[in-house]
């Protein structure tokens, strides 16, 4: 008897709660699965094997009771978690789909996967002519990427010259957004909460960087963008929100990514220089990377693979061993104790 074991929701949990806790509100669960004896068929064409999992913030979002409403329904309780996932076919009713075959799906973290009928079409057959390493598909390639170039291109309208700050810069999104905005020709800044990581900054081309936890925001950014800012690629909010608004040039953008100082603050940071945005006639904008994706996909597929086998795009990864340890991945992310993009190894390739 094989297992498939589970990463389930046990209790939600919003916002002003602060941490979700292990064995509280979500962690494993042990399930027995007869694997010989599994089958597919019609209402479930594809059994996959999970082997890597992403392990993102937007999560912590889907635990939140389900009387609040945003971009994602909250998951159910007993729920698997689900997440973007690299896994391999090991039993299949269509053709197309060949065992041993790899894809790409939002399975969840769980060591294998009915995929529905319904489902079949947002099941991704990986195409790597660049021999890239399979985590590459949820890593370097993978959603958060796909959030930098898409946030940078479809709300930052960088121009060369331009000055660009990245907050959570060391982190899945920022890594990349710092990398194509020195390639658009920007002055890159960025900030980071450890010496490692901002010396990791540096070395992947950022201009200037600052440890937010040695030097205050409000100092670090006159300092560091003596032009002012022209984009600001926002993956903390609050406080920092607010010391960028005191910054930026008139017209500037601001990509709302993310506010992950917020996400578990039981005390929400409230801004106070929000008049900024009518004085200096600053855009703000927020997006959901999956609704501007297909608008770009053809042309991200197309140049970033090409770019990371070039070793022009850098990535750093932060891999956590064994399904039962992504509640421990998860909070890691959560409290900016992650170096870089956190995954999960489930299984052996």
């Amino acid at each position: 008897m094989s297992s498939n074991n589970g990463i389930i929701l046990k209790k939600h949990i919003d916002p002003v709660e602060g941490y979700p806790k292990v064995g509280e509100h979500f962690g494993l669960e042990e399930r027995p699965f007869n694997l010989e004896a599994a089958k597919v068929d019609e209402e479930h064409p594809l059994l996959l094997r999970n082997i890597y999992t992403s392990i993102d913030p937007y999560i912590r979002n889907r635990m939140r009771n389900p009387k609040h409403k945003s971009y994602l329904p909250p998951l159910d309780l007993g729920q698997v978690i689900p997440n973007l996932t690299i896994a391999e076919v090991v039993k299949s009713a269509v053709p197309e789909y060949k065992t041993g075959s790899h894809v790409i799906f939002m399975s969840g973290w769980e060591e294998y996967t009915f995929v529905p009928k319904d489902a079949m079409k947002v099941v991704q057959v990986i195409s790597n002519p660049y021999n890239l390493p399979l985590m590459t598909f949820v890593g370097a390639l993978g959603m958060p990427s796909q959030t930098a170039y898409v946030g940078l291109k479809h709300v930052g309208k960088p121009k060369a010259g331009e000055t660009i700050y990245i907050s959570a810069a060391s982190g899945a999104v920022g890594q990349v957004a710092g990398q194509l905005a020195k390639s658009m020709g920007l002055y890159v800044v960025g900030s980071a909460g450890s010496d490692e990581k901002i010396a990791y900054l540096k070395e992947i081309g950022y201009d200037a960087v600052f440890n937010y936890k040695n030097e205050s925001v409000h100092d670090a950014l006159p300092r560091l963008c003596p032009k002012g800012i022209d984009i600001y690629f926002d993956n903390v909010g609050g406080e920092t929100l607010d010391a960028v608004l005191l910054n930026v040039n008139f017209y500037a953008r601001i990509i709302f990514c993310g506010a992950i100082s917020q996400y578990n603050n039981p005390n929400p940071y409230r801004l106070k220089n929000y008049t900024e945005i009518v004085l200096k006639s600053i855009t703000i904008e927020g997006f959901i990377v999956m609704n501007l994706i297909p608008l770009y996909q053809e042309e991200y597929f197309r140049e970033m693979p090409k770019l990371i086998a070039e070793g022009k795009l850098k990535y750093k990864y932060d891999v956590y061993k064994g399904l039962g340890s992504i509640p421990e991945g998860l909070l890691g992310v959560l409290q900016g104790k992650n170096f870089g993009k956190a995954l999960a190894k489930i299984a052996d390739e």
